[in-house]
């Protein structure tokens, strides 16, 4: 080798390996991509949803009761296994929500979907305990166990202690378990757990009976092997959903009525007159009920006629009850077809709503907004549902 070249050649050698190698971070793992495969949403359902108002909304819901139609959107858009809102799909304290929420709604086989995969669990105490949570109540007491013994932050929270005890016990490590239990009760007492805990420990005696208050009871009421039937009552919506699941796909001779009624309005104009003769002959206050579910078949696409169409525009309706702020925003996400921003904001309309969903006018913002983001299964269950409630 010629002096030039050797000198060459040792000085690539004696480089710094960063001249050398081209180091790339790893992208962090997209939560949402984890979850159920047969919601029927459409892989673009996040995109460009506004990943403020995804870690906005996405904590509140399940805190409130809603409506049918309402939990069946917020179970179908959380628990689906797609690529999540950029930006937040990624944040593990937004995942973290996400699974709360489902099991709030009743769905914890889509939040143990959501979480049985997921890197990096035991690092971040508010996912921790949601993944614990879901595993313990569909029965993977052994993933819960191992979530409470690598997690690296809050273990000395209350929820870990009882759990860790719990844990220890069905590992048969007594005197451990008996000190995690008594650190729990020095922090705070409950009597549900102290006797459910303390005759697992014992390996005798009478437990009383079986608590299904969240997944650690429904745990030790199925190791104790007690009747959780009887204590159905005291079920929280999560274990429901697990011991109770509802049916699904099954639909009332109702339902199929308003099903017709809605398919009817969008091929036949003249319906929506004699729609409204009804509402003219009923009370006054009767009345803004029966023009509301009116409005609810135009929103479905149905056709009203040029007089309908005057008529309507003199109807009273009864009120918004729904923020403007909101309905501004969901009639912002339909016009982008924005679906996912468009259902969040959809769920915290329902969530103020309540149980008997939103008001027929607000109702009716809602159906329009859901077909124009594409959401037209779920535009279906809102009119149907709103179609059913009784006139007053």
């Amino acid at each position: 080798m010629r002096p030039l070249a050797l000198v060459a050649a040792l000085a690539l050698l004696a480089a710094p390996a960063w001249a050398q190698v081209e180091v790339s971070t790893l992208a962090a793992p997209d939560y949402f991509s984890l979850g159920e495969r047969d919601t029927a949403m459409p892989r673009d359902l996040w995109r460009g949803t506004s990943p403020a108002l995804a870690r906005d909304i996405l904590p509140t819901v399940g805190r409130k009761p809603l409506s049918p139609a309402a939990a069946s959107l917020a179970g179908r858009v959380l628990g689906a296994g797609v690529a999540g809102p950029e930006g937040a799909g990624r944040d593990p304290d937004v995942a973290a929500a996400r699974v709360q929420a489902l099991l709030a709604l009743g769905r914890p086989q889509a939040a143990w979907l959501a979480t049985e995969r997921a890197p990096g669990v035991a690092t971040n105490p508010n996912l921790a305990v949601a993944a614990a949570e879901a595993a313990l109540i569909v029965g993977q007491d052994e993933v819960a166990c191992r979530i409470s013994d690598q997690l690296s932050v809050g273990r000395g929270e209350l929820y870990w202690l009882r759990l860790r005890a719990f844990c220890q016990a069905r590992a048969g490590q007594v005197d451990a378990a008996q000190l995690t239990f008594t650190l729990a009760n020095e922090k705070a007492r409950d009597p549900v757990y102290g006797r459910l805990m303390g005759a697992m420990m014992a390996g005798a005696g009478d437990p009383g009976a079986a608590s299904l208050r969240n997944g650690l009871e429904l745990a030790l009421s199925r190791r104790l092997a007690l009747d959780v039937e009887a204590a159905r009552p005291t079920a929280s919506a999560a274990v429901a959903g697990a011991l109770w699941p509802a049916p699904g796909g099954y639909e009332t001779e109702e339902a199929a009525a308003a099903r017709s009624l809605i398919a009817s309005a969008g091929t036949t104009p003249g319906l929506f007159d004699g729609l409204l003769n009804e509402a003219d002959a009923a009370t006054l206050k009767a009345r803004p009920a029966l023009i509301g579910k009116i409005l609810l078949l135009e929103a479905m696409g149905g056709q009203p006629g040029p007089d309908a169409r005057a008529r309507l525009a003199r109807a009273d309706a009864g009120r918004s009850a729904a923020s403007p702020a909101l309905l501004l925003a969901l009639d912002r996400a339909a016009a982008l077809g924005l679906k996912g921003e468009a259902a969040l904001v959809v769920l915290a309309i329902a969530a103020d709503a309540g149980p008997q969903g939103p008001s027929p006018l607000d109702r009716a913002r809602i159906i329009s907004a859901l077909r124009r983001a594409g959401l037209d299964d779920d535009a279906m269950a809102f009119a149907i549902e709103g179609l059913l409630v009784p006139a007053k």
